[in-house]
């Protein structure tokens, strides 16, 4: 069964939907997947699919501001962390897989910094990454809008338009003033995750910063990056490669040691 849930996670209505393939129980590892800035949880359709047909327990939300949840006054980016923590606690889960997507991924990886039991294994698809200096904002402040940027929303609308339309676009403004700030912090909290981390970047027509990501890389205790030549939607543009890369991430068990992953 595979229906929308509502529930009321620090005063704010939260929309996810909870369902299990042949032979889940409900005491399994569930992975729980975070969608981006402008979509919504239906953009995880075709890997949810996947993750069922594995017997995996599958925990979907729509981010604050996005899909069938309600919009809020505060998008601030421990915001999205914090519901995906109050969610996976309403439901009495005390371990999952998280997968984020962009802003989702972001989402997650402050869930692994503020909850690292609560992280079995995380993968971040595509997290544009925060500045870790006052050094680097002028060139990010002339980094937006980008030509990917633009693309990935334009095929957004056309692919996926309810979730665009459903979006709070009042938040825009509010996430491009986070992503001008420094975030010393976010950066400093990385050797926090103790989850085995999978991170994907999208290439050239990506949106994470190559040399960020050696930084991140070198910070988080358990980290494999993978690199893809499309741009800032692997899963949605590049599926098979998004899956041949994930799902065996995803299938092996802490105890059974590193997991290789396609290069």
């Amino acid at each position: 069964m595979d229906t929308t849930r509502n529930v009321t996670l620090g005063g704010l209505r939260i929309a996810y939907r909870d369902s299990g393939g042949p032979g889940a129980r409900p005491d399994d590892v569930p992975v729980v997947l975070v969608h981006g800035m402008g979509g919504d949880g239906y953009t995880w359709d075709r890997f949810a699919r996947r993750l069922r047909h594995a017997g995996r327990r599958v925990i979907i939300p729509d981010l604050r501001g996005h899909g069938r949840s309600a919009h809020s006054d505060s998008y601030l980016f421990g915001d999205f962390g914090a519901d995906v923590v109050r969610l996976l606690d309403r439901l009495e889960i005390s371990s999952a897989d998280l997968v984020g997507h962009s802003l989702g991924g972001y989402a997650v990886s402050c869930v692994a910094q503020e909850r690292p039991g609560l992280v079995r294994r995380l993968v971040m698809e595509e997290c544009p990454l925060p500045l870790r200096s006052g050094d680097e904002q002028q060139t990010l402040t002339r980094r937006f809008p980008t030509v990917p940027e633009l693309w990935h929303a334009g095929t957004s609308l056309i692919r996926h338009p309810r979730a665009v339309l459903a979006f709070d676009r009042g938040m825009t403004r509010t996430a491009l003033e986070q992503f001008r700030k420094p975030n010393p912090e976010w950066w400093e909290r990385l050797a926090d995750i103790t989850a085995p981390t999978l991170v994907l970047r999208g290439g050239p027509g990506g949106m994470v910063d190559p040399a960020k990501l050696a930084v991140l890389s070198a910070a988080m205790p358990d980290c494999t990056v993978v690199d893809f030549t499309c741009g800032h939607s692997i899963h949605r543009d590049r599926y098979r490669e998004f899956e041949r890369a994930v799902l065996p991430f995803l299938s092996r068990s802490v105890l059974d040691g590193p997991v290789d992953v396609p290069a």
